[in-house]
């Protein structure tokens, strides 16, 4: 019998939950795994992952496709080692390597890091060079110099940066507590919003 829903209280995370009140509180990962677990699910891919198989099988739907699997190490093909130079080619399953972070800080000067912007260039844009990466990576830097949306994923950072926002002589135990009074709430009736907020049994 399926646990009904509640308004104030969060219920205990067992077999007999909804899939739609799963999806109304929050959860840590160690929480959402042991379930996982009890009901002979797999616990990978991430938390995001693993509350959407929960959701599926709670309500007796079709659990979602699983990830694809990673390569295992060494079956990312070629490396690029030292030297390297503005004419070479970006092979397929290159890493964001010391050799290239080397290279591009020599190119670019001290400022350079891998952010998202590079490190997708990096993984999408096999025989490329690092030419064209460098060209890049000035092309994308007033994008990158905006405030850049917080993931989902990433609940407690993106909480923490909007309190402290909206109360900025608060200090990091008021911010905290704000947190943990925020997780004890449900979320808005119908959010399918799936978070985490870093470590499994953080703040």
């Amino acid at each position: 019998m399926s646990v009904p829903a509640s308004d104030g209280e969060r219920p205990p995370l067992t077999a007999e939950l909804t899939g739609a009140e799963l999806l109304r509180w929050y959860w840590t990962l160690a929480e959402l795994t042991a379930l996982a677990r009890t009901l002979g699910l797999s616990a990978g891919g991430g938390k995001q992952a693993v509350i959407q198989r929960l959701a599926a099988a709670l309500d007796g739907r079709p659990l979602p496709p699983a990830p694809p699997l990673r390569r295992p190490a060494g079956a990312a093909g070629r490396q690029l080692a030292a030297p390297v130079d503005g004419d070479t080619v970006i092979p397929e399953g290159q890493r964001c390597s010391q050799v290239l972070r080397a290279w591009f800080t020599a190119e670019l000067g001290p400022a350079f890091h891998f952010d998202a912007h590079m490190r997708a260039y990096v993984a999408e844009n096999a025989g490329r060079t690092l030419a064209d990466a460098a060209r890049h990576w000035r092309g994308t830097r007033d994008e990158a110099a905006r405030p850049q949306e917080i993931g989902a994923q990433f609940e407690l950072n993106r909480f923490l940066r909007d309190w402290h926002a909206a109360h900025p002589a608060s200090g990091r135990a008021e911010a905290l507590a704000a947190w943990r009074e925020h997780r004890a709430r449900p979320r808005s009736s119908g959010s399918q919003e799936v978070s985490d907020p870093g470590p499994p049994d953080g703040p």
